[in-house]
């Protein structure tokens, strides 16, 4: 019996790997590798122990440990959680997670290796910022490529878009089957600027979405909102270097931003073909920002020139070429019927106690007596519009080998 019941499909849109310290280290380029750090868990519920423990036994749970996760059966989500998780880092192991977890696809992410690649606050020269995504990508499609239901997310960052186009080639040619964009300015472009057109292009030729998730912009707002006079706020981890209460009430700014930049820009309306996901950043926002692009688009466009030539509303462009998650303690069915069922997508989060012990109760509840054909849009059909299974069985087929 597995955790996802057997009588719909389910698809999962947000899941994890925990990476060893030297996820990065091991395959960057030999020249880069001792400007590359090792993976830190210092902002993180696991302990700098549990970490050598682990490594101490050759970078592998012990058998005994596996035994006791495989023991759990469909508890496995309820129980099985960081970086003590079946799978958590350990391909193997991960494939035996989804035997047990029952979902059809499953996208993996990174967690704690993206700073790098990503953040703004280290300023890096290119060869380090793309050398370490570079890396990334290597090990994520290392990971995923024996098992077809484990949809890679590779990383690209847009500080310079001609490194972004010769990493996202990496990325095609490596059977990655999705991207992560940081949520930010480009550096001193919109992410809508001409120069990163071709960019765009290639992914929608390729079918190959882009995804935003949580960790690709600054998790915490400037130090200046949280200066209140007041003792320091915890994060909801107990420490200070995680979200904390307003981190989290904003969290949705930065993807929003990225997102409108998108339809001002007339990305999305140049390349209809192009798709995408906003995972793990919320999705009560997603109904106002329907209205509010509509409503910009048509009192604004009398004077933009920029917008005369949309042919389609941004409500029209966002339902038929993105989705989003949301949350495990959000009220999905709320945000469908402020706006509609083609939005939204499951995800657990696996292995991140985030996700919740029961994510399919959770939601199940917040969908509460909707009818069937809306639940076959959240668990599956909204997904493989994002990510067509067709796409993902052939790049299984013809993209074997990992090109180093």
């Amino acid at each position: 019996m597995t955790y996802a019941p057997a009588h719909r499909a389910f698809y999962d849109a947000d899941s994890h790997i925990m990476e060893l310290p030297d996820f990065l280290k091991k395959y960057a380029d030999p020249g880069l590798r001792d400007e590359i750090p090792e993976v830190s868990y210092s902002a993180s519920i696991v302990t700098d122990e549990e970490v050598a423990v682990i490594m101490g036994q050759g970078g592998r749970h012990s058998d005994d440990h596996v035994a006791a996760q495989l023991a759990l059966g469909d508890r496995l989500i309820e129980a099985s959680k960081e970086i003590q998780a079946l799978g958590a880092f350990e391909p193997g192991d991960r494939s035996k997670a989804m035997d047990l977890l029952g979902f059809k696809k499953q996208l993996v992410f990174a967690t704690h290796s993206l700073r790098m690649p990503f953040s703004p606050s280290l300023k890096l020269e290119h060869r380090l910022r793309f050398g370490a995504a570079r890396a990334h990508n290597r090990h994520m499609a290392e990971f995923c490529r024996a098992d077809a239901r484990l949809m890679g997310v590779g990383v690209v960052p847009l500080d310079d878009p001609d490194l972004a186009m010769a990493e996202l080639g990496f990325v095609l040619a490596n059977g990655l089957e999705a991207v992560w964009l940081p949520h930010r300015p480009c550096g001193d472009r919109s992410p809508g600027h001409v120069d990163f057109d071709p960019l765009w292009a290639r992914m929608a030729e390729a079918g190959v979405p882009v995804v935003l998730h949580v960790g690709g912009a600054p998790l915490q707002l400037a130090k200046a909102w949280m200066n209140n006079g007041r003792p320091p706020t915890k994060d909801w981890l107990g420490g200070g270097e995680n979200l904390r209460t307003k981190d989290v009430a904003l969290l949705h700014e930065g993807p929003e931003a990225f997102l409108t930049m998108l339809v001002l820009d007339g990305v999305l309306e140049r390349h209809p073909r192009l798709r995408g996901a906003v995972v793990e950043l919320g999705a009560g926002w997603v109904p106002e920002l329907l209205r509010r692009l509509d409503w910009v688009v048509k009192h604004w466009s009398r004077n933009d020139a920029n917008l005369q030539g949309l042919t389609r509303i941004p409500s029209e462009q966002i339902t038929q070429q993105l989705a989003f998650t949301p949350f495990v303690f959000e009220e999905v069915g709320l945000f469908i019927d402020q706006s509609n069922p083609e939005l939204y997508l499951f995800s657990s989060d696996y292995p991140h106690i985030e996700g919740g012990r029961n994510p399919i109760g959770r939601f199940e509840t917040a969908l509460g007596v909707r009818e069937e054909t809306i639940r076959d849009k959240f668990y599956s059909e909204n997904f493989l519009r994002i990510f067509p299974d067709e796409r993902v069985e052939a790049m299984a087929v013809t993209l074997g080998a990992v090109t180093a």
